[in-house]
């Protein structure tokens, strides 16, 4: 897993995932061959027919300043401005390593540590989380 999906499913929490809804079974006709599996439907021919239906779910907006604040520790860590230590919060691996696989997947190739770069990556982050679903205070934000 990516690092920023690490970020992003401590913070957000994991995706739910669609699940198949059962289509409903045509009453059989007396003229109609059986079904090929015992509880599936006759096939129609038509692929969209025959498609499983899929259950959409909403995804919920998470309020990333509530839900980091409430955390352990945050007290404590200045989460809001340090991408260190919004690492720490959340219990990522927050070295140097991690912060440049970071920087380079969020799309900056010459991550050096510096604060100007870890301004940035703070920011950046913050961005992804918004476009993700998080609802991000515009002063956390580009």
């Amino acid at each position: 897993m990516s690092i920023f999906g690490k970020i992003k499913d401590a913070i957000l929490g994991k995706p739910a995932q669609a699940r198949p809804v059962p289509a409903p079974s045509p009453a059989p006709s007396p003229n109609a061959a059986p079904p090929a599996r015992p509880g599936t439907a006759p096939q129609t021919g038509n692929a969209w027919a025959n498609a499983p239906v899929v259950e959409e779910r909403a995804v919920p907006v998470v309020d990333v300043q509530n839900h980091l604040d409430t955390m352990p520790g945050a007290d404590r860590l200045n989460w809001r401005t340090s991408i260190v230590d919004l690492m720490k919060l959340i219990g990522v691996d927050s070295d140097y390593e991690s912060r440049k696989a970071l920087a380079t997947e969020l799309g900056r190739q010459e991550y050096t540590g510096s604060a100007e770069d870890n301004v940035w990556l703070h920011r950046r982050v913050m961005n992804e989380l918004a476009a993700n679903g998080g609802n991000v205070p515009a002063d956390l934000r580009d």
